[in-house]
């Protein structure tokens, strides 16, 4: 087996297949769902799981449901830091994976199985890049679930560095308007 994954083409898109189905497998249990709920009562750990829970669109509602409990204890600036820090972490982890090859791996399906060169002169031009990063900064920004912000932000030539602290600002200010409308309404 380790022969056959070595040499296998297309390691991260079966990682993100493999990730996919376990999400799904584990949002049907409810001990799952019971232990997520708990983590509300957890402060300021409770801020950063939810966080990190709140980028993905698998577990988006789930970190928002934390984040709400959480409102009812701490300041919304707290959460919104906290929780910043947290989701951070989870766009990080989607970052790095669209930064090692996955694009590079859907492109060659594209490529080689669609039989198409389109989309690869499509990603190399100066306006696609120029615009990658600021769609995926608003798409983080907005609270919708962050996979697509964050993979036009890894498609381009964005430094981690960088990328951290872009995310970390438009995390912690959506979290922090989130949370806020949450206490309004």
């Amino acid at each position: 087996m380790s022969k056959f994954w070595r040499e296998w083409k297309y390691k991260h898109l079966t990682l993100v297949f493999v990730g996919i189905l376990f999400s799904i497998f584990l949002s049907r249990m409810e001990i799952f769902h019971q232990f997520l709920l708990r983590l509300g009562s957890f402060g300021y750990l409770g801020a950063f799981l939810a966080g990190t829970l709140f980028v993905s669109i698998f577990t988006v509602a789930t970190g928002a449901l934390i984040l709400f409990t959480l409102a009812e204890y701490l300041h919304p600036v707290e959460i919104a830091l906290i929780a910043g820090l947290g989701a951070v972490v989870g766009d990080l982890i989607i970052f790095r994976l669209v930064k090692d090859n996955l694009v590079g791996e859907i492109e060659d399906i594209y490529k080689n199985h669609l039989g198409g060169k389109d989309i690869s002169r499509l990603l190399h031009t100066k306006y696609f890049h120029w615009t990658l990063p600021i769609i995926g900064a608003i798409i983080i920004a907005s609270p919708l679930p962050d996979e697509l912000g964050v993979s036009l932000m890894g498609m381009s030539n964005m430094t981690i560095h960088r990328f951290i602290i872009i995310s970390f600002v438009l995390n912690s200010i959506g979290i922090f308007l989130v949370v806020s409308a949450s206490l309004i309404i």
